[in-house]
């Protein structure tokens, strides 16, 4: 049975999730996301006023007289997201930890999707698969995955996203829109993003903390490793320490959004210390600069 706190917790996420999206997301997220394919729907007789660019030439001289192919807008959309359960998401040194916060930015993004009537789907993961939830659509199931991400307990404690991300193309083959959530501090995982952003529309969600860009001033921290259990006791007060340790951080942001530019794969940035509509909303509207053209050249392959 879930406890009443979790519950107030879900129904908060709920209520305040839920005027974000009518307020500020859902009309973003229709111009984003609606018509992500084109798909054919039949062929018919050509009649006065139809682009003759839609002629099928094949079927017109089988039949003596000119026949269109009629194509559809294919609507319907799987969401998947693809969360890091790992053990450096129960860090926050703000207001919450990090995966409270994931679990509020995909309630958004769910109940934005089951507005427009798309399906949604979870699946969480360490370094084993922790929990999948298939893709259905309503606002029950949406709650369904908010509330595993808030109250599933994860056996293990590690990152492992090839690992993950190979599990998805074994459940989910056709076309989806998948949000991998993560705070991605782990390595080796490039090729495994590359291969899934063909396969899919991949947008990665980093979240982080500010207590892992910047060490407070506190004399010795003895700090542990969440994934690992491993320890050591540091100095912050030792100047020449916090100024390795920031130059070691911003060397990792700065080869991690390399990396992403590389491979051409969205990134949603967002800290437990900020409000995250801003970086939503950046990336609604550069995805509606690019929805024309990337609609228009689905339909042409």
């Amino acid at each position: 049975m879930i406890p009443q706190e979790l519950l107030k917790k879900i129904r908060r996420i709920e209520i305040r999730t839920r005027r974000l999206v009518a307020d500020v997301f859902s009309g973003e997220y229709q111009s984003v996301f609606k018509g992500r394919g084109i798909e054919f729907s039949e062929v018919r007789e050509y009649l006065p006023g139809d682009d003759i660019r839609s002629i099928d030439w094949n079927v017109t001289a089988r039949m003596g007289h000119p026949y269109i192919k009629k194509f559809e807008e294919e609507r319907e959309l799987s969401i998947m997201f693809v969360v890091d359960a790992s053990g450096s998401g129960a860090f926050g040194s703000v207001r919450r930890f990090k995966a409270e916060l994931a679990a509020e930015l995909c309630a958004v993004l769910a109940f934005s999707a089951t507005r427009n009537n798309d399906r949604v789907g979870l699946v969480m993961f360490s370094d084993r698969i922790e929990k999948v939830v298939p893709p259905q659509k309503g606002r029950r199931h949406v709650l369904r995955v908010v509330r595993e991400l808030l109250y599933s307990e994860p056996e293990g404690t590690g990152t492992d996203i090839p690992m993950a991300l190979d599990y998805l193309a074994n459940v989910v083959r056709r076309h989806a829109v998948v949000f991998l959530v993560s705070d991605f501090q782990t390595s080796g995982y490039d090729r495994a993003l590359a291969v899934a952003n063909r396969r899919y529309d991949l947008i990665a969600i980093d979240v982080s903390d500010p207590r892992e860009r910047e060490l407070p001033r506190v004399g010795l921290v003895e700090l542990e490793d969440a994934e690992t259990g491993d320890r050591v006791v540091v100095d912050t007060g030792d100047r020449r320490f916090v100024e390795r340790f920031a130059r070691e951080i911003e060397k990792v942001r700065a080869e991690k959004e390399m990396m992403f530019r590389r491979l051409g794969v969205d990134r949603i940035t967002v800290s437990t210390d900020r409000p995250y509509v801003e970086p939503l909303e950046r990336f609604f509207r550069m995805r509606a600069r690019r929805a024309g053209p990337l609609v228009a050249s689905r339909g042409r392959q």
